[in-house]
């Protein structure tokens, strides 16, 4: 069993992952500051020790870790933001990643981010001595998502292609309930080019994190995908989001969903690099 150290935690897809690897754990220690987040997490994974903002963690204050991961926040680097790079103060964060690494010490690490200029992608290699890995979620779900994971876990190869696509993971029985007129005013605005489809799509382009407006529009069925399209397409499991009260009341809002779906890992990417452990 080991002791695992997640920074920038999230919703816990790492905890979902490290168990489709098989990998047993000790102890969760989980750094996240959304609340939303941290809820569904202790939802599904009530022994998680959340541990706060990663800026008041030290390894020094921690048992062994074996494993370190994280995906730091990225909007500083994406190709689809202003391109801040390290001057970005969320893309800041990145360091402190790297403090934990030294602090730490662990027997693995893995970092994930996105696509980013190769000076960024070179600065990062450097900081963590290990090249990068290019892989596209699309092999092992429905959506395009193109990440950049570093890692010292050997052996990691591109995961076999499962052949999933959209149709797959759609739930046909949601009713579309969007006018002809306003589906054609969004197509009509530019925000929108990519990020409409229909069902016969063959990969849904990469969710985002800003919560419904940027959720793909499926044009012959008059809707966006749901929250639980979006789980399906990150290979959380079915409503892992979805949190009800006693009397049958969503606690969690769609909107904060499909902002932890947008911030979160494709679970089966990190999985298939984590079996590099056990092999």
């Amino acid at each position: 069993m080991i002791n695992v150290l997640s920074v920038f935690d999230g919703m816990s897809c790492g905890q979902i992952a490290l168990e489709r690897a098989g990998i047993e754990v000790d102890n969760y220690y989980a750094s996240e500051i959304d609340k939303y987040a941290i809820y569904v997490t202790q939802h599904n994974y009530p022994t998680t020790l959340q541990c706060g903002d990663i800026t008041n963690v030290t390894g020094y204050s921690l048992p062994h870790i074996d494993l370190l991961i994280g995906g730091s926040p990225c909007q500083g680097f994406s190709f689809a933001g202003k391109q801040l790079n390290f001057d970005d103060p969320r893309s800041k964060l990145f360091f402190e990643f790297v403090r934990l690494l030294k602090e730490t010490k662990p027997t693995y690490f893995l970092l994930e981010n996105v696509v980013m200029k190769q000076e960024y992608q070179d600065i990062i290699t450097s900081l963590l001595g290990v090249e990068s890995v290019k892989i596209n979620s699309s092999l092992v779900s429905a959506q395009n998502r193109k990440r950049l994971y570093w890692t010292n876990i050997p052996n990691i190869s591109q995961p076999e292609d499962k052949n999933i696509y959209l149709k797959d993971v759609l739930d046909l029985h949601v009713k579309g309930n969007l006018s002809d007129a306003y589906i054609e005013h969004k197509l009509n605005q530019k925000r929108w080019g990519n990020h409409s489809g229909t069902i016969n799509t063959k990969k849904s382009n990469t969710l985002l994190a800003a919560g419904k407006s940027d959720i793909i529009l499926l044009t012959d069925l008059k809707r966006y995908l749901t929250p639980l399209e979006c789980e399906r397409l990150q290979t959380v499991p079915d409503n892992y989001t979805l949190i009800l009260d006693n009397a049958g009341k969503q606690i969690i809002s769609n909107t904060q969903r499909y902002k932890m779906l947008g911030n979160g890992w494709t679970v089966d990417v990190i999985a298939h690099i984590l079996k590099g452990i056990k092999q």
